[in-house]
């Protein structure tokens, strides 16, 4: 059932995503009287087709939804009649013809903006930002942040949600600066600032935030419970099953999963003696973490993750909702703070102080997708908003195939008040299909690693 709203969840959004860009071409070439031939949502074999219109533009899904495309009236393309000659997009001024290109990527940012507003709108939920533990002597420690805090403030904007601290963090990485905040303890509130020098974006991507930072937030208490396992991994291979609870390790009682996967970490190929119950039996097994590298240090491995129980645990959680008017106001700033990061995300990459482990392909994106919808409306608008931003940038990349080398192409001719010569535009497609293949390659190499 997981499999299927994940595949579910991610050809619904990539639907949506691809049909909101391809609209914006069509809205504004139809705007310009330029002829629709075709408006397909994926690539292939017709799923699905009609006709509309007094052009009779062919509407069509295709079998393969990684994208689509609007086929224009294009003497490029094929013979035009002379009577439709004036329609034809290669007949266009430069300007009419960057503005087709321009109008997907802008469809997309639209489209992030509807979706944020009607997350704002709806409500998103989330755990308040309660300290759990602080790591003596680590940056919360020395910034003065204690068990029980509630984070309240983050540089100056209101911290409802452990999603709102987390954002504000990313930005602050990637432009160096440190977060401040206002914070609620035993002694009333304070500010404090929380140096993020010894942070790198690597660091945020694998997880390891809070770890880094020196501090756990309030999470709620899992049993050691086993869930799925990856095959041939340590936990396979000693014999552990789905469903299986860790009750003791070493002769000590296992109270948690947080402190089982502490102990696993701590023992890099060293053998354990777990004791397990399994359908009110108890078994002892023998098990040996496999030990992996992480930024230097050997830790442990068994290759299982946590069974999550019917009922969540309680935690303090709050709903972060506006009215319309202030919602929109929160969706505008939302786009243009997850346009910034995006932006910055890829210049740290092409500078190298980002390790492009970082890039995500279409298997860590469906992924992505049905864990927002299990959690809900609001999450998966804003998973939305997050892809379509991120679709609008990477399209406007000045890369040939892509519409923002065609931009590149039409800023030449509007300033050599001429065409870029075919020749010229044709080794420019190829050099970008190598570039796209590459890119494409190592997104689904890294979510590959991700996986196993």
């Amino acid at each position: 059932m997981d499999f299927l709203q994940t595949l579910g969840s991610f050809l619904v959004a990539l639907g949506i995503l691809v049909t909101f860009h391809e609209f914006g071409h069509y809205w504004v070439a139809k705007q310009a009287g330029v002829k629709i031939l075709r408006f397909s949502v994926g690539f292939g074999r017709p799923l699905l087709r009609w006709h509309r219109g007094p052009d009779q533009t062919e509407f069509m899904v295709a079998a393969i939804p990684l994208g689509g495309y609007v086929k224009m009236l294009d003497e490029r393309e094929g013979e035009v009649a002379p009577e439709e000659v004036h329609r034809a997009f290669n007949r266009q001024r430069v300007g009419v013809r960057a503005a087709i290109v321009a109008a997907g990527p802008l469809a997309n940012v639209v489209l992030a903006l509807l979706v944020y507003w009607l997350s704002y709108m709806m409500g998103v939920t989330g755990p308040r930002p309660f300290i759990d533990e602080v790591t003596p002597e680590g940056p919360a420690a020395r910034a003065g942040l204690k068990a029980g805090d509630e984070i309240l403030t983050v540089n100056g904007a209101p911290a409802a949600i452990w999603d709102n601290v987390l954002d504000k963090a990313l930005s602050a990485v990637l432009d160096g600066q440190p977060l401040a905040l206002e914070v609620a303890g035993a002694g009333g509130t304070r500010p404090v600032t929380l140096d993020f020098s010894g942070l790198s974006l690597d660091d945020l991507s694998r997880g390891d935030f809070f770890r880094k930072a020196g501090f756990e937030p309030l999470r709620p208490v899992l049993p050691a419970r086993i869930g799925r396992i990856v095959p041939g991994e340590s936990a396979a291979r000693a014999g552990l099953l789905e469903g299986d609870l860790i009750v003791r390790a070493e002769g000590r009682p296992v109270k948690d999963w947080i402190a089982w996967v502490t102990l696993v970490r701590a023992h890099p190929d060293h053998p354990l003696t777990v004791e397990v119950e399994r359908v009110g039996q108890a078994l002892e097994l023998s098990l040996t973490p496999t030990g992996v590298l992480e930024e230097g240090q050997r830790i442990g491995r068994i290759g299982a993750e946590v069974a999550q129980p019917d009922e969540q645990p309680s935690i303090p959680l709050a709903v972060q909702r506006y009215g319309p008017l202030e919602a929109a106001q929160q969706a505008v700033i939302r786009t243009w703070s997850v346009s910034a990061t995006t932006l910055k995300f890829m210049q740290q990459m092409l500078v190298g102080r980002a390790s492009v482990e970082n890039l995500s392909g279409p298997l860590t994106i469906a992924q992505f997708a049905g864990h927002s919808a299990r959690r809900g409306g609001a999450r998966f608008l804003e998973f939305l908003g997050l892809v379509s931003v991120s679709l609008a940038i990477l399209n406007l990349l000045p890369v040939p195939l892509l519409d923002g080398g065609h931009l590149v192409y039409y800023l030449i001719e509007s300033v050599a008040r001429r065409p870029v010569p075919e020749k010229v535009q044709g080794f420019g497609q190829q050099v970008g299909l190598m570039l796209l293949l590459g890119l494409m390659g190592l997104a689904l190499y890294n979510d590959l690693m991700r996986m196993f």
